[in-house]
């Protein structure tokens, strides 16, 4: 009798790993006081379609401009405008830095119900030098105009009133329209520094 085995490692086990040679990078983007960072399908080599099942983007040391601000995503569905409608839960786990502060929870106050203002990944972000995100989104067959695109992330932060963030938020835009660009922000003012790569993820 014959025995396949197919092993599957601790890292290849979690939602958000892949394996090196399923990844193709398609661009970087490198914020300088940048009002957005911004991914077109068909511009700057950017591609966004049906080339890929999943697309994940990277994200590294992004620091905001203006302190207590959130990091956003918006996506397009085909117009000019980003503005998708987008409905999402978020949870956290946190821990203060004096370490008399830890939690774990929903937080029903991060959720977007039907909203076309952009979808909060990463909250609360300060100015300071010790203050940064990174992180990871998954955006799941953005070029279905058959079912609605779904997404998720996960991104450790250092907050700005002295905490230790990890924000996961899962997802979709509730639209039936490709999704043909992806666009982050801040709620308010510029991306400072940071890197922001995108993804391919060969279908298997």
């Amino acid at each position: 009798m014959a025995i396949i085995s197919n092993a599957v490692t601790i890292a290849d086990a979690g939602s958000f790993s892949v394996g090196l040679g399923d990844l193709v990078h398609i661009k970087t983007l490198t914020a300088s006081s940048s009002a957005n960072l911004t991914f077109v399908d068909g511009a700057s080599s950017v591609i966004l379609d049906d080339t890929y099942p999943i697309y994940k983007f990277e994200f590294i040391d992004l620091h905001a401009a203006t302190d207590n601000k959130d990091l956003l995503v918006k996506f397009r569905d085909g117009s000019t405008a980003y503005d998708a409608t987008c409905t999402t839960t978020m949870w956290s786990s946190r821990t203060k830095e004096s370490d008399d502060d830890a939690a774990i929870g929903y937080e029903a106050s991060q959720d977007e119900a039907q909203s076309t203002g952009g979808v909060k990944l990463s909250v609360g972000l300060g100015t300071g030098n010790d203050e940064s995100t990174s992180g990871e989104l998954l955006l799941f067959n953005p070029s279905s105009t058959t079912f609605v695109t779904h997404f998720i992330s996960i991104f450790p932060v250092i907050h700005h009133a002295e905490y230790s963030y990890n924000w996961y938020k899962g997802g979709y835009a509730n639209v039936t329209a490709a999704i043909d660009a992806v666009q982050f922000v801040m709620s308010s003012g510029n991306i400072d520094t940071g890197t922001i790569k995108l993804y391919g993820i060969k279908d298997s």
